[in-house]
């Protein structure tokens, strides 16, 4: 039996969501640019989705654009709020930031960007006087995720952008882990502009979202057609539109079922607690999403857990999908200033609305000999030794 718990990596694709694209993959593959009927018939079915995606974020449809990715609406958002304020080069984000935002903001240091990173506290908090400390009237943007991808720690992202209003800079925010778990009303937000990813909420793979408030200076990133009113070129993905506009609908009926994720989530959190020593959860205790828990299990190493879960059908990760190729410990554990015998052995479980109390005991029963089985072969297992105090002493500088 297959017990996927990797859903902050991808999510699986809700059957009426697939039914919903199906005929936009088959009959009718027209495409909605065109001038005859059999493409046009399709551009109906777009703005239905618009309406759908608007409905779950508390926005106006006009306020939707739709795009590849979350990738690309961060990169999209970044560089829109920066031509809306040429002669402005600063950049507020936080050192806990998904790929898509910290690379470009590199880069962007490169051309003569000044960029703060905000810090986290240990239970991967901000601290609103440091951001306060950051703003100048130079800022153009500030840029903070919804949600950690990691920990599912949850940032106060209406507060943050009272403050970032208070000096004339854009707000932008991730929110690829938040739709669809939390409650949004764009309507009454601070935030200008937003990021979505379908597949995070039960649609395929290859389309997102990009919130533009109205009246928000927009300039485009991808130039070429006239498609999504002048706001993103390119062939509109007609079966992903209808899908996420399909998903977004039912992310909406489901937020009130998010209670069960949740308590699915502590009765894992619980019982890991209760019948494996020294092991703990990093983020435990800040506001998190219902469906995330990051467990920290000493003395061993995150990959080991990870194998000898697959090989028990067993579905996890040890951080973020975009660098699970890496070995470097996880940059947001880091940021939170978790000792080596934790960052290295920390693992992330992610449930969905098709979780079951069945796939949570089932963890619940191989975790415990499986934990003693790793530690029993591991080259470490305490806080004293010498050379472990100074690897630690390396991750802290």
């Amino acid at each position: 039996m297959l017990t996927y718990l990797d859903n902050n990596a991808t999510t699986r694709t809700d059957p009426d969501v697939l039914t919903a694209m199906l005929p936009y993959l088959s009959e009718l593959y027209g495409n909605p640019s065109s001038m005859h009927s059999f493409g046009g018939q399709v551009g109906a079915v777009i703005e239905e989705a618009r309406a759908q995606v608007a409905q779950l974020l508390g926005a106006e449809p006009t306020e939707i654009v739709f795009n590849s990715c979350g990738s690309e609406g961060n990169n999209t958002a970044i560089h829109a709020a920066l031509a809306a304020q040429p002669e402005k080069r600063h950049i507020v984000t936080t050192v806990v930031e998904h790929p898509a935002i910290l690379a470009v903001c590199k880069h962007l240091e490169k051309r003569g960007y000044t960029v703060t990173y905000l810090s986290v506290d240990g239970r991967g908090e901000l601290d609103l006087m440091e951001l306060e400390a950051a703003m100048t009237g130079g800022t153009a943007l500030v840029t903070t995720m919804y949600a950690n991808n990691e920990t599912g720690v949850i940032f106060p992202v209406e507060q943050i952008g009272e403050i970032a209003k208070a000096y004339g800079a854009a707000f932008h925010v991730d929110a690829v882990q938040a739709v669809g778990k939390v409650p949004i009303n764009l309507a009454t937000s601070t935030i200008d502009l937003l990021t979505l990813s379908g597949h995070k909420l039960h649609a395929p793979k290859g389309i997102g979202v990009l919130y533009v408030r109205k009246g928000f200076r927009f300039r485009p990133f991808l130039l070429g057609g006239h498609q999504e009113r002048g706001r993103r070129a390119g062939t509109h993905n007609v079966a992903g539109i209808v899908a996420l506009g399909k998903a977004a609908e039912l992310a909406q009926i489901n937020l009130a079922h998010t209670k069960r994720e949740a308590e699915l989530r502590d009765l894992l959190e619980y019982g890991i607690l209760a019948t494996i020593p020294d092991t703990v959860v990093n983020g435990g205790g800040a506001p998190r999403l219902p469906n995330t828990t990051n467990i920290g299990f000493k003395y061993i190493e995150g990959e080991a857990i990870l194998f000898m879960l697959n090989r028990e059908g067993i579905c996890a990760s040890s951080g973020s999908a975009c660098t699970s190729g890496s070995l470097d410990p996880s940059h947001v554990l880091t940021a939170m200033g978790l000792p080596y015998t934790i960052l290295h052995g920390s693992i992330r479980f992610s449930l969905s609305r098709y979780t079951t109390e069945a796939e949570i005991r089932q963890v619940l029963t191989v975790m415990p000999d499986l934990v003693e089985r790793l530690r029993a072969m591991s080259p470490f297992n305490n806080d004293q030794a010498e050379w472990l105090q100074k690897r630690d002493l390396a991750v802290a500088t």
